[in-house]
């Protein structure tokens, strides 16, 4: 297998499955949407997408709903010109203006503000929009969406505009949580351990067989990325080759942990429990979501 698509699959045998119709789904111009829960690959598999496409010279411009506050998303995804609002003195290109002849990448599209939704549906619709304070420009922009598996409720609560989800909703693809899929966890295990052993110069890093076999054993909650984390942290704690991934807990271990560590792993516990929403994370850890958001940052939380 050769591709984009077929290196990331490669290590999900689960997944094989998926890999001729996201073939034909990259060689489409139509919006695709990928859903699952946090942690499972969602983005991963649609910059994958993207660089299967025919507009992979074309740029990936990549747009966070759960990271920006609700009065700025609408001059961040359309641009504004000078004199929109209060403060505007320049002309700023949106996500969508930057995205054209590539690629417009929505992630947790389930936090777009309800206000924007019918400006989104007509730019995919009708391929136009307006920036704030300017007038309609046509867009040449291929759509790709994440979201999280509680899409379909949300349109029913009317949260989410139901046109919109059937406008997106044309290629739907969705991930398998890793509790689901435990014939990956091994080969993921392997694959994200080689990736970190290249970076941290630890070339002859290799998983324990108390680990191989308490690994597929683990629920992840956090999916991929607690997998991802939970390896970082076990090859950086080895002091030899042989690397046991298992919680300290697990080990009968424990040790004093600075106060920046405990905040790092609650962090990275509110995340997986809140399946990756920064509201309920945010209110599990008695923050604001703007606080998560800037603490995630310093502690390079993706």
């Amino acid at each position: 297998m050769s591709g984009a698509l077929a290196r990331l699959l490669s290590t999900s045998p689960a997944l094989h499955s998926l890999l001729e119709p996201l073939e034909r789904a990259a060689r489409s111009e139509a919006p695709l949407l990928v859903l699952g829960e946090a942690g499972t690959g969602r983005s991963a598999l649609a910059r994958a997408v993207h660089a299967e496409s025919r507009r992979a010279a074309g740029p990936l411009v990549e747009l966070d709903a759960a990271t920006l506050p609700v009065s700025l998303f609408e001059s961040e995804l359309f641009g504004h010109r000078p004199g929109a609002f209060t403060g505007a003195d320049r002309v700023q290109l949106g996500r969508v203006a930057r995205a054209e002849t590539g690629t417009l990448l929505l992630d947790h599209v389930e936090e777009l503000p309800l206000a924007v939704q019918p400006k989104l549906l007509r730019l995919l619709a009708e391929r136009v929009y307006a920036p704030l304070g300017g007038v309609e420009t046509p867009a040449d922009v291929r759509f790709l969406a994440v979201g999280s598996d509680d899409l379909p409720a949300r349109v029913e609560a009317r949260t989410f505009r139901e046109d919109l989800y059937f406008r997106l909703e044309v290629l739907t693809f969705r991930l398998p949580p890793l509790r689901d899929r435990r014939s990956d966890v091994l080969p993921l295990a392997e694959a994200l351990l080689a990736d970190l052993a290249a970076r941290f110069a630890r070339p002859r890093a290799r998983l324990s067989p108390r680990a191989r076999v308490w690994l597929p054993e683990h629920a992840w909650p956090g999916n991929l990325r607690e997998l991802r984390n939970v390896l970082e942290r076990a090859l950086l704690a080895a002091a030899g080759d042989e690397i046991d991934p298992r919680r300290p807990r697990e080990l009968g271990a424990a040790r004093v942990r600075s106060l920046a560590e405990a905040e790092r792993d609650a962090i990275r516990a509110a995340l997986a429990e809140a399946r990756g929403h920064q509201g309920r994370a945010a209110a599990l850890l008695g923050i604001s979501r703007k606080g998560l958001w800037e603490k995630r940052k310093r502690y390079g939380i993706p």
